[in-house]
Formats: C-alpha cells, structure tokens, sequence
C-alpha cells in the first residue's frame, strides 16, 4: 500500500511539476506578446507624430506663401492707388492753378480798362 501511495504521489507531484512549466511558458508568451505590441504601438505612435510635424511644416509654408501673396498683391494695389490719387491730385491742382491765373489775368484786364 505504501508503494502506490508513493506512486500515485509521485505522479501527482510530475503533472504538478508539468503543469507549473506550462503555465510558465504561457506567462512567458503573454509577456513577449505585451512587449511585442507595445513595441508596435511606440512605432506606429513615432509615425504619427511624424506624420503630423509634415503636416505642420506643409502647411505653415503654404501659409507663408499665401502671406507673401498676399502682401505683394496689397503693395501693389497701394502703389497703384496712390499713383491714382498722385495724378487726380496733380489734375485739381493743374486746373486750380488754371483758374487762378485766369482770375488773375482777368482782374488785371478789368483794372486796365
């Protein structure tokens, strides 16, 4: 009776022993597993970050090129109003300056009579 007894213990104690190793090694998998996927997730968080910095930089120069545009476009129109405005100034003064001699030459005409 003790010789089974000390069998079936023994045998008890190997599955035990197995089951420990098993259990072991799917703890070990489980754990490259989360390693494997953090690793992933640290890739796939540089690439976004990445991706989002191109995004950034494209649009700042497209949005400096539209300033540019912009501001050259503005000193045109300036440049070419205030050559307007030059000009419709110099008219009014040219007929200003017209009739002021008219009226002179006029007064001085009545004065000789």
């Amino acid at each position: 009776m003790k010789k089974r007894i000390l069998s079936a213990a023994a045998f008890l104690f190997v599955a035990v022993a197995m089951n420990a190793q098993t259990v072991k090694q799917e703890v070990k998998k489980d754990a490259k597993a989360v390693g494997t996927a953090v690793e992933k997730g640290a890739k796939a968080t540089g690439e976004g970050v990445k991706d989002g910095a191109e995004w950034v930089g494209d649009k700042t120069k497209k949005g400096a090129k539209a300033t540019k545009k912009g501001v050259k476009k503005g000193a045109k129109w300036t440049g070419k109003t205030a050559k307007k405005g030059a000009k419709a100034v110099e008219k009014t003064a040219v007929k200003g300056a017209d009739a002021v001699s008219d009226t002179y030459k006029d007064v001085k005409a009545d004065i000789k009579k």
